[in-house]
């Protein structure tokens, strides 16, 4: 009856990868990402490290990081994985390894959304609690 498929909460990083192409995504999340079954979730947080990543240049986006955004928004179709209250209540009561506050909020979206998190963040992929595919 229910579906079968996998929903994926894309980390920044692995977002990032798959756009760009980067040889240290795993041929497991490759495949999983390109698989047209998988249901793709990406945080607005991921939107924000990536501009930060850009503007302390360590990335280079072209043409510019907002176009580029725009640009892979379009070219990998996600589902938004919104901030609410709930998850930022959750931020606050899970436990991480350390207080890095977007890592928080990804995990604790993933949770919200039960979504199995796409990282290779070990600080995540080491906690228990939390599904992870790397």
């Amino acid at each position: 009856m229910g579906s079968t498929s996998v929903k994926l909460l894309l980390d920044t990083h692995i977002w990032l990868w798959y756009q760009l192409g980067d040889d240290r995504l795993s041929l497991q999340l490759q495949s999983a990402i390109a698989d047209s079954s998988t249901e793709l979730w990406l945080s607005p947080i991921s939107i924000w490290e990536t501009l930060l990543l850009a503007e302390k240049k360590r990335i280079s986006l072209k043409p510019e990081a907002r176009i580029w955004i725009g640009l892979a928004l379009n070219n990998l179709e996600t589902r938004e994985a919104t901030l609410n209250h709930d998850i930022a209540l959750l931020s606050r009561q899970i436990e991480l390894p350390h207080q890095d506050p977007a890592d928080r909020f990804i995990a604790a979206s993933a949770i919200f959304y039960e979504l199995t998190l796409a990282t290779v963040d070990q600080n995540l992929v080491s906690c228990s609690w939390l599904p992870t595919m790397s």
